[in-house]
């Protein structure tokens, strides 16, 4: 059985959760239930739970304060927020999950057992010091990605990715060092999460941070030319747009 705490300030939504998960959550035990950051760490010490279901912002404190007192942690975290579209932002760059409320019954459920799938390869502790830190910083310098391999996990500063490609159903990032790294994600969520930080998808098969780009060449359709000497074809569908950025750079 998979054990589970919910930390919650409001009485209505840990009741919802706890209902939504009895009823769909079969191999799912609740083994307590929290009203405050405080008795959130008493429970959490107490019943070393398997995974955590925690709001952010409570009336003494946030789900941040909470993890900051009991770390390392060895639970999963998905929080329960009603923040922004840039929170969520920060949550999709973390190695965490995140529901808005109210509480969408299918996204509980698909959280939970995202959690139990990944409670033996992820390290919880860095997932969550990145997203704090993304959380508490807008720049790009400061914004940082989690990738993760079969055998790895990476926390990488989005301002030292050159460029990403498609290859099938997986992406692989490019590094200012030399290195790089495959993910088995396709190149769409990325391109979804870096494009408001300078990043621009030339072509169905490449995503290119501007930061990065030195030149336009125009033979046979068109390339763009890194600094690391990469040599990237744009798209024909993607050249008078992708013109009209670096015009403006």
């Amino acid at each position: 059985m998979l054990r589970l705490v919910i930390i919650d300030d409001m009485q209505n939504a840990r009741e919802v959760t706890v209902s939504v998960i009895k009823k769909h959550c079969k191999e799912v035990d609740i083994v307590a239930t929290a009203d405050s950051v405080k008795t959130g760490i008493e429970v959490i010490k107490q019943h070393k739970p398997d995974v955590v279901l925690l709001d952010i912002q409570m009336h003494d404190g946030t789900g941040f304060d909470l993890l900051t007192k009991i770390k390392p942690i060895d639970f999963q975290v998905i929080f329960i927020s009603a923040y922004e579209e840039h929170a969520i932002r920060a949550f999709k760059f973390s190695a965490v999950d995140y529901i808005l409320k109210p509480i969408d019954s299918n996204e509980l459920v698909a959280a939970i057992q995202k959690a139990e799938g990944a409670l033996q390869q992820i390290n919880t502790t860095q997932g969550l010091d990145t997203l704090e830190s993304n959380y508490f910083n807008e720049s790009k310098e400061s914004k940082k990605v989690v990738l993760k391999t079969a055998d790895s996990i990476y926390v990488i500063s989005i301002k030292d990715i050159v460029h990403c490609e498609a290859e099938v159903n997986y992406t692989k990032f490019f590094l200012s060092d030399g290195r790089k790294i495959l993910i088995s994600k396709p190149l769409k969520e990325y391109d979804d999460m870096l494009s408001e930080f300078g990043f621009f998808r030339i072509h169905q098969s490449h995503l290119i941070n501007l930061d990065y780009f030195e030149h336009f060449k125009k033979a046979d359709g068109g390339y763009a030319v890194m600094k690391d000497s990469s040599v990237i074809p744009v798209s024909s569908r993607k050249k008078e747009l992708f013109l009209q950025v670096i015009d403006k750079l």
